[in-house]
């Protein structure tokens, strides 16, 4: 999928995605490694951060682009094998969620390699955090990653711990309700978040 957007000197600029690329909520987008030639789609974004679930370092092409778009780059080293297979490490997922449920992160791009199985992962965990119910959080995992789905990585999702995440979404103070156009916030389903009373100051 390409786009054609038209410039100020109307040039025509073709603006190709990432492979595998699509948004999974407002301001929160999912896709493959993108490459130079996705660099002009990704700046219509206006990202402020990346999660790169690979291990590998990120190519000086790639960082030299973050740079120039002040975009924050968040590193999650999760091996992606599969002889022998290396299972999901839940800390780093817990890890790779609090970054990404904090909306001063927002707009952020998700993204391993090809975007299916370690992203498809962390989405899926972000979704039972959302609440989503468990057979529609495994259908979205298995549509994304095609033919190549793995029983592994549903048994992750089906068993992480989202209680774990209370401590991380109270101290964000954010409410979470969802997302769209009123940009909601975040915090621990079911919880009433109080923000604190700003103290006098001190003459």
């Amino acid at each position: 999928m390409c786009l054609i957007m038209e410039t100020d000197d109307h040039e025509a600029v073709v603006l190709a995605p990432p492979s595998n690329f699509s948004m999974v909520e407002d301001g929160i987008y999912r896709s493959g490694f993108p490459r130079p030639e996705n660099f002009s789609f990704l700046k219509t974004l206006n990202l402020r951060a990346i999660i790169y679930l690979c291990p590998e370092p990120y190519p000086e092409e790639n960082l030299q682009f973050l740079e120039a778009n002040n975009i924050k780059l968040y590193q999650f080293g999760i091996e992606g094998k599969t002889d022998p297979p290396t299972l999901m490490p839940k800390d780093t997922v817990l890890d790779a969620l609090r970054v990404l449920v904090d909306v001063r992160n927002h707009p952020i791009l998700i993204h391993c390699k090809r975007g299916k199985h370690r992203t498809g992962c962390l989405v899926g965990c972000l979704r039972k955090v959302q609440s989503w119910c468990l057979s529609s959080v495994l259908e979205e995992y298995q549509k994304n990653a095609g033919l190549k789905w793995r029983q592994r990585d549903l048994n992750f999702i089906e068993t992480f711990d989202i209680v774990s995440l209370r401590q991380c979404l109270l101290s964000i103070m954010y409410q979470y309700h969802g997302y769209g156009f009123k940009r909601r916030r975040l915090a621990y389903e079911d919880e009433n978040v109080q923000t604190p009373k700003p103290l006098a100051a001190k003459v």
